[in-house]
């Protein structure tokens, strides 16, 4: 277990140099992990350490790679995306390995974070629903606010894409969040009013 505590000491302390910080003055992608983590041992109490260690590993030095530095529209976003999947997958490998965590672990640890393989590898999908359930929890009504702009399909659309994206106990986790009035209309109008 030391090599586990020691990889989360590493993840921890990469999260700590993000510039940007939550409203406790702590860094973003520090909480930001705490929350991805918190979620994944609610919807799998016995969660491995590994599995514990990668939900902690979300959004890994991800301030590195900002967003202006791929082209604007869809296909710049995905492909940044895409480039953060497999940058912060290396470096989470990186740190497991230098804590003394197995290599299989550690790459089992780089195949979750990348996402690879959601909806067929159960490590995958217990961090994207983890992801899914931080975004809709803490995260959606400061991402309205940014895009305001947005008309009301598009947000409806996002919303019914990350429900695509979540298994059917995440979904259910996500039923009982108590969100503000106006998300818990879009949630409806994304379900198709049920």
């Amino acid at each position: 277990m030391e090599a586990y505590a020691r990889a989360r000491e590493l993840i921890d302390a990469a999260h700590a140099a993000d510039p940007a910080r939550s409203a406790d003055g702590r860094a973003a992608e520090l909480v930001y992990g705490e929350h991805v983590e918190a979620w994944v041992v609610k919807l799998e109490p016995a969660a491995a350490p590994a599995l514990r260690l990668a939900a902690r590993a979300q959004h890994l030095e991800r301030w590195l790679v900002p967003r202006a530095s791929f082209p604007e529209g869809k296909a710049g976003y995905l492909t940044w995306r895409r480039s953060l999947y497999t940058k912060q997958a290396e470096r989470a490998r990186e740190l497991a390995l230098a804590a003394g965590v197995p290599a299989a672990e550690a790459a089992d640890i780089a195949v979750w974070v990348s996402k690879t393989g959601l909806k067929t590898n159960a490590g995958t999908q217990a961090l994207e629903d983890a992801a899914c359930l931080v975004f809709l929890e803490n995260e959606i009504g400061a991402f309205a606010a940014q895009h305001a702009d947005y008309p009301r399909e598009k947000f409806v659309d996002i919303l019914r894409k990350t429900w695509k994206k979540m298994s059917p106990a995440a979904q259910q986790a996500a039923l009982g969040l108590a969100l503000p009035p106006a998300i818990a209309g879009l949630v409806r109008d994304a379900l198709g009013g049920t």
